[in-house]
């Protein structure tokens, strides 16, 4: 049966120190030689994206921000990128400002990289996320701009990073306005922290696996996360599979915990289920 394996990336595929382990690079790239259908689907762009998978090989593209795009890592672009309309963009970066936030706003300058603008003074949270990533070849940061108006054109994400209780009134404010996907969750690594991601209305993990499905032709899916943004796409998965450190309404809805990220637990899942599939 052709199976399509997605897995989440941080808490997940990556061990403690946010890397793909040289024993899951390993299997991982073993199997996708000898055809199975491998990828990620994750709220990171592609310039971490590839970084951190740069010595796993795979076949199929990676689903990144969420769902609000997919990234060929044979030809290194952007497909199915999802972008706002300007009027969306402008009103929506108006309602954060209004309530004290400045969202870093992820704009596709072309299918090869994307343009990170922010205004304003930021949090020590946006401080480590932007200093992490200032310099990655994929993505480039304008600090201290706006986007024009040709970039308003060309949204694709706006995101931020802070404490919980103003991040979380941020979504739920974006929530009742309507006509946007928001998906909010706890940041793995700091207690009462979260973070924010606002996309053009429809985009979630669980629309991209599909989509990602359809195109692959898999017969079955089978999905593996640890946090609450992982949950939408373990709604079409024939097999959910939560890690043992995931968050308990992840392991609630999964058919199958697993051992911990540390444990190289995804790959070696992965291992012993394509192996069956192939006997």
């Amino acid at each position: 049966m052709k199976t399509l394996y997605v897995s989440d990336m941080d808490g997940t595929l990556l061990d403690n120190d946010s890397k793909v382990s040289s024993e899951s690079a390993e299997i991982i790239s073993e199997l996708s030689r000898r055809g199975a259908l491998i990828t990620v689907a994750t709220a990171r762009t592609p310039a971490t994206v590839e970084l951190l998978l740069s010595a796993v090989t795979t076949n199929c593209p990676a689903i990144v921000m969420t769902g609000a795009a997919m990234w060929d890592r044979s030809e290194k672009r952007l497909v199915n990128a999802r972008l706002f309309c300007k009027s969306d963009a402008e009103e929506i970066l108006g309602q954060f400002r209004d309530h004290g936030i400045n969202p870093f706003v992820y704009t596709v300058t072309s299918p090869t990289r994307l343009d990170v603008y922010y205004r304003g003074e930021m949090n020590r949270q946006e401080n480590a996320f932007y200093q992490e990533r200032r310099h990655l070849e994929l993505k480039r940061f304008h600090i201290g701009a706006n986007p024009d108006e040709d970039a308003l054109e060309k949204v694709i994400l706006m995101f931020s990073i802070g404490p919980s209780e103003p991040i979380e009134r941020m979504a739920e404010l974006l929530r009742k306005r309507g006509g946007c996907s928001v998906s909010c969750y706890p940041d793995i690594n700091s207690r009462g922290i979260s973070l924010i991601e606002v996309f053009v209305e429809g985009v979630s993990k669980r629309a991209a696996v599909m989509r990602l499905a359809e195109m692959v032709g898999a017969e079955r899916i089978v999905v593996f996360g640890d946090n609450l943004n992982d949950l939408p796409m373990m709604d079409v998965a024939d097999t959910a599979v939560a890690v043992a450190n995931a968050f308990p309404e992840v392991k609630e809805k999964a058919d199958i915990v697993i051992g911990r990220n540390s444990d190289n637990s995804v790959a070696r899942f992965i291992a012993e289920d394509y192996n069956k599939l192939t006997l």
